[in-house]
C-alpha cells in the first residue's frame, strides 16, 4: 500500500507528544505520531494473529492433560 500524506489538523494534547516522543526517541511530533500509529497497527496485527491461532487451536480438539494436577479440575 503507497503511503499517502495528507495535511490533517488535530487537538492533541502537547504532554502526551512530548511523552510519547521520549518514549519513542522520535526527532519531531510529526515522526512520533507516525511511530505511535506504526505501533497500534502493528499490535492490531499482532492481536489479530494470535485470536486466529488461538481459534485454531481450539478447534483442533487437542486435549490438554494436566499432569502435575495444578489446575484443579
Amino acid at each position: 500500500m503507497p503511503a499517502t500524506r495528507q495535511h490533517k489538523h488535530f487537538q492533541l494534547d502537547s504532554a502526551k507528544i512530548r511523552r510519547a516522543q521520549k518514549a519513542l526517541r522520535a526527532k519531531t511530533e510529526t515522526e512520533t505520531i507516525e511511530l505511535a500509529l506504526d505501533l497500534a497497527i502493528a499490535e492490531d496485527e499482532k492481536n489479530r494473529l494470535a485470536l486466529a491461532a488461538n481459534d485454531r487451536f481450539v478447534k483442533s480438539g487437542i486435549v490438554i492433560r494436566d499432569v502435575y494436577e495444578n489446575l484443579g479440575g
